[in-house]
């Protein structure tokens, strides 16, 4: 078993960090950093505690820019703890976290070129 973390960055939709959204940016720079992996996720509805809690939802007659948004992000300890001061000087609003993994089965694509 190898022991990786997992950051997670919750934001909104419309957040942006340097004219693009909150989430291209961190992929971006994640992908930059050599991050083995990251995945943007669009929640269908939620709330969080910077809108008062106020509901943004997908249904049709309730269409909202605001949807949550998390971006994961998975790697070695060392690996994330050289980002986090980039994840941090992005996400100005919103929430970050940090998980400890136990990784059980990682079977990566092989890039091997069939003779």
């Amino acid at each position: 078993m190898t022991v990786w973390q997992r950051l997670i960055a919750h934001v909104e939709e419309s957040d942006q960090w340097q004219g693009q959204p909150i989430y291209r940016a961190l992929v971006e720079e994640a992908k930059k950093h050599g991050i083995s992996g990251a995945t943007v996720i669009r929640g269908i509805e939620g709330y969080g505690i910077q809108d008062s809690g106020k509901i943004h939802t997908a249904r049709i007659l309730e269409l909202s820019s605001e949807l949550p948004i998390l971006v994961l992000m998975i790697d070695s300890q060392e690996s994330i703890e050289h980002f986090l001061p980039t994840v941090k000087s992005i996400v100005t609003k919103g929430l970050v976290t940090l998980e400890t993994l136990n990784v059980v089965h990682h079977a990566p694509v092989d890039t091997s070129e069939d003779s």
